[in-house]
């Protein structure tokens, strides 16, 4: 499949040696030398944890704004497609890239780099964020216009926009932060401070949102208020964390250079490009939904299509893990236990989110019922649930094996695969929907490109992709 000419060339293989093994902390020989399958269970279960955590305060929202009718319904399902976009290129995507930094700086004995890294990654997050505040803010109505908003649904929309992007940088920051200490192999301490920010916004959510007493009902603002109090908090106690050398890789000043900002962005960047193709998928998706059925049937799409993006944070639970051990890995030196468990987590992806997908597709009411009972929702999101349900397991699989690439610093095939899924969900389900006038059939375009998407990353990554000689 490769030889060691052909590993030397590639530039996810550092040349030298690897560190000596007393150079190394004892959390740093567990990802180069522990068995593989418990390694990914205990790195990956507080990650699980904190994803499932993070992913429950965009459906606690949901469930209380859902009190407020249809129409906040089908605003907060206009939002979710660009407030996931941030949320996955600031965790996903440029996390990514943070963590695979700092996992092969360590991997690699360098920890003056690793250190260095933080403030660098600190720099990107916060213009990034400020860039998305002032984005979002000047272009949001028609954003949301152009994913179907009109009347009371783009109001909506426009409210709980205007707060939630207004402290973007939040966002962004503890994401960052997050990201940091996951490169180290720490994923404990971000999983107790997302899980500590659920059980804030348990009551905090439903008392801004209806008021309370004293405090003045805000409505659909209300939940947004209550989102960037849990990421302001988040942030202060990450920060703290790692200013106070409790992590690995530590905040200390240091000149900016150009090289660090490209390690993290030259894989930062390509997953911005890979979860821009998941949003714009969804984003499409929904204005065609909204064009051929109106705004009840965006509120059931966009109930059953918040399951898909549940997958996201899941997946990411055993992600994040993978790019710490796929870059430290390969930052020592050891690129065949790099791949073994790359196919290890995606193989456990795709069980996961396939039980999840079947389960959906058997019982959708379970699922869209806790949002409403309105007839034409429930009918729409049933038929997306039933059809594309069966193949989240498929995206589980090429979801994983994008983080997995992350850490080995090679992401061409990642972007080829989202590629693929959003030529076949977009333009296939645009057509089977143009001459069939049917639901069903831009569905059916959905599933086939996830389906379409996982299948092309396992060929590729199984095939040696991450290690052929380049021209």
């Amino acid at each position: 499949m490769r030889t060691d000419a052909a590993l030397a060339d590639s530039p996810a293989v550092p040349s030298g040696a690897a560190p000596a093994p007393a150079a190394l902390s004892a959390r740093t020989r567990m990802l180069l030398h522990g068995p593989i399958v418990p390694t990914i269970l205990r790195l990956a279960w507080p990650n699980v944890l904190v994803m499932l955590a993070q992913a429950s305060t965009g459906l606690i929202e949901t469930w209380w704004l859902s009190h407020l009718g249809t129409d906040a319904l089908a605003g907060m399902a206009l939002v979710f497609p660009p407030v996931m976009l941030a949320q996955m290129i600031s965790a996903g995507a440029i996390g990514g890239g943070i963590s695979a930094a700092v996992a092969r700086a360590i991997g690699g004995g360098r920890r003056g780099d690793a250190d260095a890294l933080v403030l660098h990654a600190i720099v990107i997050n916060l213009a990034l964020g400020l860039l998305c505040t002032a984005g979002m803010l000047a272009f949001g109505r028609p954003v949301y216009r152009l994913l179907g908003g009109s009347g009371g649904a783009l109001e909506a929309a426009l409210l709980y926009s205007d707060v939630v992007f207004a402290g973007s940088v939040l966002v962004w920051l503890m994401n960052g932060l997050a990201s940091v200490i996951r490169g180290t192999g720490n994923m404990l301490v971000p999983a107790l401070v997302t899980c500590g920010g659920v059980v804030f916004l348990v009551p905090v959510s439903p008392l801004l949102i209806f008021g309370f007493g004293p405090i003045p009902a805000l409505g659909v603002a209300g939940g947004g208020v209550a989102l960037l109090a849990y990421y302001l908090v988040g942030t202060a106690v990450l920060a703290w964390y790692v200013l106070s050398g409790r992590n690995l890789a530590r905040l200390r000043r240091s000149p900016l250079r150009w090289g660090f900002f490209a390690d993290i962005l030259r894989i930062g960047a390509v997953g911005a490009l890979n979860s821009l193709q998941s949003n714009v998928v969804i984003a499409v998706v929904t204005a065609l939904v909204a064009a051929a059925a109106g705004v009840d049937a965006v509120a059931g799409f966009g109930t059953g299509a918040r399951l898909e993006y549940l997958l996201i944070p899941l997946v990411f639970g055993l992600g994040a893990p993978l790019v710490a051990l796929v870059g430290t890995n390969i930052g020592a030196g050891q690129p065949d236990r790099a791949l073994r468990i790359a196919l290890t987590g995606g193989a456990m992806a795709f069980a996961l989110t396939e039980t999840i997908g079947l389960a959906a597709a058997i019982w959708p009411h379970a699922w869209l019922a806790l949002f409403s009972a309105d007839p034409r929702m429930l009918e729409t999101g049933t038929a997306y649930l039933r059809i594309v349900g069966p193949a989240y397991g498929f995206f589980g699989l090429g979801l994983a094996l994008y983080f997995a690439s992350q850490g080995a610093g090679q992401l061409a095939w990642p972007l080829i695969a989202g590629g693929l899924r959003m030529a076949l969900a977009v333009g296939g389900g645009w057509l089977a929907l143009r001459w069939t006038g049917s639901l069903d059939a831009l569905f059916a375009g959905l599933a086939l490109g996830l389906a379409a998407y996982g299948l092309t990353m396992l060929g590729a990554i199984a095939s040696g992709a991450w290690f052929r000689r380049r021209p």
